[in-house]
């Protein structure tokens, strides 16, 4: 299979049936005939080799220790790319290798990669039902992690059809559901999407708390944590909701991108960033309800602007993961949130000016009608917006 090329199901039916059921649980997973040739690979497996890019090309019909094979992979940006991670797997499940070898030791001698033949005379024949080892993957920056392997015999009607893989991060199932039992799966496509960072035009959206200082004052520790608990959450929803990137949080401070080619039109795109606004404005009232406090309470300013060349990408490190964006048109929509004091939803005339008709019509902007004041003019402009951004043409939405 070339790369990109989802992989078909195999032709016998009980290998059919496992890779079915591995494919449609989002497995990381892989399927052997009886012979050790590669069946089938799910394409999550082949997605997070090709560094969720694409799909790595795999060899079908080929053994799965055989030097073709073993050249494609050391081609994957991640997972087992290397002969030395191939080994641990030969050391964890060579026995069942062995034992559905018929030429036994001589003819996986002559099967096997040049860099794992040393490993035959340590195996032994075995053929359990199941069986678990600890392999390998390159992950980020070319560190190696373990991967847990589970693998477990496949029967037909003719006795054994072959053998299936699945494996996971090294994590335990509780941890890795603490991080993504939470997650809206329409984000975590979104943000697999940008992987790989790169220019991507964008509406920019920045909100923050108002009298953030006074409430923390005003309210126990434990009482404004969960305040900006609630908080972010239904910002997250929002943004979420109505097709965005949430980024980083500072504070209480909310950030989010509204792709273009996430949208389909530039037009989609700015005009998902005002609904948004909209959807967490409406919000707001249940999240002070909660809170113990009153609509008043509980206000934020937003700052919405158009980049053309933001560079939007996921940072991922050993602590946490996230979506972020670096460029001018960023730092001017901070600018423009800052001065939108009172509540007030300040958009550049940049990204107003991007809304189609019917999308302004829909959003009850009269965009033909609007008149805009200059960032610099505006009576709550900050030093830093008079400094950087005092040209900014800005209106209320």
């Amino acid at each position: 299979m070339r790369a990109g090329e989802p992989c078909p199901l195999p032709d016998h039916p009980a290998l059919a049936e496992v890779s079915a059921a591995l494919r449609d649980t989002g497995h990381w997973g892989f399927v052997l005939d009886d012979r050790w040739r590669l069946a089938y690979m799910t394409d999550e497996v082949r997605l997070s080799f090709g560094a969720h890019l694409d799909l790595v090309p795999i060899l079908l019909g080929e053994h799965f220790f055989g030097p073709r094979s073993l050249e494609v992979a050391r081609g994957w940006p991640f997972g087992p790319n290397t002969g030395e991670l191939y080994r641990l797997m030969v050391r964890g499940f060579g026995g069942w290798l062995l034992a559905d070898t018929p030429g036994g030791r001589e003819e996986l001698r002559q099967t096997l990669d040049p860099s794992l033949v040393d490993l035959v005379g340590e195996l032994e024949p075995a053929d359990p039902a199941a069986g678990a080892a600890i392999a390998g993957a390159t992950a980020l920056w070319g560190v190696q992690q373990d991967v847990p392997m589970l693998g477990f015999r496949i029967r037909g009607a003719d006795g054994l059809a072959g053998t299936a893989f699945i494996t996971k991060p090294a994590a335990g199932m509780a941890a890795i559901a603490t991080v993504v039992s939470m997650a809206d799966l329409r984000h975590l496509e979104r943000a697999k999407r940008v992987a790989r960072a790169s220019r991507r035009p964008a509406a920019i959206l920045f909100a923050d708390l108002e009298g953030s200082s006074r409430l923390s004052r005003r309210l126990s520790t434990a009482g404004y944590f969960a305040l900006g608990r609630r908080l972010v959450r239904a910002a997250d929803q929002c943004v979420i909701d109505a097709g965005g990137l949430v980024g980083r949080h500072v504070g209480d401070g909310v950030a989010a991108f509204f792709l273009a080619e996430d949208a389909g039109s530039e037009a989609a795109a700015a005009g998902a960033c005002v609904a948004a606004i909209r959807a967490l404005r409406a919000a707001l009232a249940q999240v002070a309800e909660r809170s113990g406090l009153g609509p008043a309470d509980v206000v934020l300013r937003f700052g919405l602007h158009w980049g053309a060349t933001p560079y939007v990408g996921a940072v991922t490190t050993g602590g946490r993961s996230e979506v972020t964006a670096l460029g001018d048109e960023v730092n001017e929509a901070a600018r423009i949130e800052a001065c939108a004091t009172g509540g007030r939803a300040l958009a550049s005339k940049a990204l107003v000016e991007r809304l189609d008709p019917e999308g302004a019509l829909a959003l009850d902007i009269d965009a033909g009608g609007v008149t805009y004041t200059m960032l610099a003019e505006l009576p709550g402009a900050t030093e830093k917006a008079r400094r950087d951004a005092p040209a900014i043409a800005v209106c209320e939405v």
